[in-house]
């Protein structure tokens, strides 16, 4: 199982082919809705809560997922269902914004200085967006998901989707642009 905490969700056998499907794809799937967790909810342990019950919602909800079709994308679409209704009950409580910029991971096996600097600026900006353009634009810029996709699992119009993707490039822009230099 390694250290994928996705893993442990397969070990049991699944009764039909949507919930052998979902068991199969989990530990494949799990890094990637944990991250989008963790932009949901803000905080590790949040992230961690809202992935697990998400993926048993998944497994007890199986008999809802149309096989052969992604998994992730309903996934996604679960975990922002479930954190909805979370908010709306009051069950969950909120840190201050992402995970602090220095508990971050970065990708990069031995990132250099400079690697690390700008990451951190850019978790930071992306950080202090608004919740609705921070999903939308790690949906599609981190995830890779279509315009109409992301549009689809957040259910808003792609016009929305394109709106929020622009606010959200404009305010990056501001933070982390060419940096005026005194002479």
């Amino acid at each position: 199982m390694g250290n994928n905490p996705g893993a442990r969700f397969i070990r049991w056998g699944g009764e039909n082919s949507a919930e052998a499907e979902i068991r199969r794809a989990l530990p494949e799937v799990y890094p990637r809705l944990w991250r989008f967790c963790l932009v949901l909810a803000g905080r590790r342990d949040a992230a961690e809560d809202l992935a697990q019950a998400t993926c048993l919602r998944a497994i007890e909800k199986s008999a809802g997922y149309t096989p052969g079709t992604h998994v992730d994308r309903w996934l996604f679409v679960m975990a922002r269902r479930i954190w909805l209704n979370e908010l709306r009950a009051g069950t969950v409580r909120r840190g201050a914004g992402l995970v602090p910029v220095e508990d971050a991971e970065i990708a990069e096996e031995k990132p250099s200085t400079e690697t690390n600097i700008l990451a951190r600026e850019v978790l930071s900006a992306m950080g202090a967006l608004p919740e609705a353009q921070r999903e939308t634009a790690h949906l599609v810029y981190v995830e890779g998901y279509a315009y109409r996709e992301a549009a689809e699992m957040l259910d808003i119009p792609i016009g929305t989707v394109m709106s929020r993707l622009a606010a959200a490039r404009r305010s990056l822009n501001e933070r982390l642009g060419p940096k005026e230099t005194s002479a």
